[in-house]
């Protein structure tokens, strides 16, 4: 999402506000955490496990313990394992597990010219008692504008899988909601080199598009390998639920909306350049206000603005 270091890596002309071509120019990501540690929830909901994700016995092992009480429904029928999953259940108004979630916050612009500063507050994130964590934008009375990003870096990490989430976007000019990943070693190795793999993007400007992006040394920015997607009947994605997914494989990641395939990327889509997507990675989900891609919010953009998440998901692939 927050897009590091360099232009727009969809390479499409110019129409109306600008694309990520003519923009982006740092990293947005703040200082990162070492530790990567296994959770399980004690409160026996369906929460995160991190079970390596590798493997036969870690994925027969996942299955039993996540799938044991109250497994979702698609478990049974999408086509594999369930390995981890947060349902988002809970009393409204608390906090999303602090076990899985962890917050960034600050101002700064995040490398885009970002207008928020984002916040732990449970005015910017909270779930509401319907299964749901809410990411709510707002304007403050002085004009600034808060909202939250989560992530699960130090927590929950991921390598290969079908990772997924339904969610419902907010809508609006100057709107920059994301679902995404960084790679673990962030801390270590900085961005790009880390990877990042952005399961899905919207800018307000493009209510009917989604875009999804691979970013590595040699091939971010400009030169990232991108799916986007529009909706066929051209209806807005703020209107209804979507499930947005990568199914990520050594040496390959492809995206997905509603379960229709959108694009799949390759090892050898990137040349000679690393391919750095065969390693643990966290998630992150975030609503952006402003910066360079979305530009700022005009007189038509109403606040409150909300991204509601009714689950995020890994599957084992069968």
């Amino acid at each position: 999402m927050a897009r590091p270091a360099g232009d727009d890596p969809v390479p499409r002309p110019l129409a109306g506000p600008p694309t990520r071509d003519d923009l982006m120019t740092n990293d947005p990501t703040p200082a990162h955490d070492d530790a990567t540690v296994a959770h399980r929830d004690d409160l026996g909901r369906r929460r995160f496990l991190s079970l390596g994700l590798t493997g036969a016995a870690a994925a027969t092992a996942a299955a039993g313990a996540v799938l044991g009480a109250g497994a979702p429904a698609e478990a049974a029928t999408s086509g594999g394992t369930l390995l981890a999953a947060d349902e988002f259940d809970g009393a409204a108004g608390s906090a999303p597990n602090p076990g899985i979630w962890r917050f960034d916050t600050g101002a700064g612009g995040w490398g885009n010219a970002e207008l928020q500063t984002y916040t732990d507050s449970r005015r910017n994130s909270a779930l509401d008692g319907a299964g749901n964590l809410v990411l709510t934008a707002r304007r403050e009375a002085d004009g600034s504008y808060t909202s939250a990003r989560l992530k699960t870096e130090g927590t929950f990490t991921a390598q290969y899988g079908r990772i997924e989430a339904r969610i419902r976007i907010p809508r609006g000019q100057g709107l920059w909601p994301a679902f995404w990943m960084l790679g673990a070693d962030i801390g270590q190795v900085g961005w790009p080199a880390c990877g990042e793999i952005d399961v899905m993007e919207n800018v307000g400007y493009e209510p009917a598009v989604v875009h999804g992006t691979v970013h590595g040394p040699g091939y971010s920015g400009a030169q990232g390998l991108t799916a986007s997607y529009t909706q066929p009947n051209g209806a807005a994605f703020a209107d209804d639920f979507h499930v947005y997914g990568v199914d990520w494989r050594p040496g390959s990641v492809r995206w997905t909306v509603d379960g229709v395939a959108r694009r799949t990327v390759t090892r050898a889509d990137v040349g000679s350049a690393p391919w750095v997507f065969d390693k643990p990675f966290f998630v992150v989900l975030n609503v952006a206000v402003g910066g360079t891609w979305p530009g700022s919010p005009d007189a038509t953009t109403r606040f409150p603005q909300q991204m509601t998440v009714d689950w995020v998901r890994v599957w084992q692939q069968s």
